[in-house]
């Protein structure tokens, strides 16, 4: 999608602080931090949110989840613990549509996700 900030990202247009890449799923660090370790995980092919994902292939959703797993891996907070979340809509306050997921860590979370 040629005006989505997110896949600009992904196609290097536009500079970021990346922390984890393969050939499908990009992971960069958010500008705006809400704890100490703040990384965006994103599928590469845009994809607006998770209703849209339901065209994509499981192994393309489990790509992505398990790439949250390896990037909480290599920032170093699974043993503290972390948090991965994904806000889906205008009402859930996704800022940019493109499927993405928050790894949150580095701090006790307050605050009952439930």
């Amino acid at each position: 999608m040629n005006d989505c900030l997110f896949c600009k990202i992904a196609a290097g247009e536009i500079p970021s602080s990346k922390v984890y890449e393969d050939e499908e799923i990009l992971a960069f660090r958010d500008i705006a931090p809400q704890a100490p370790v703040h990384v965006l995980v994103i599928p590469k092919k845009h994809v607006s949110g998770w209703y849209e994902a339901k065209e994509e292939s499981d192994a393309a959703l489990a790509r992505l989840m398990r790439a949250a797993a390896t990037v909480a891996k290599m920032e170093g907070i699974v043993e503290s613990g972390f948090r991965v979340v994904s806000n889906c809509g205008a009402d859930a306050q996704q800022s940019v549509a493109h499927l993405h997921l928050h790894v949150l860590g580095g701090r006790a979370m307050s605050g009952n996700m439930a």
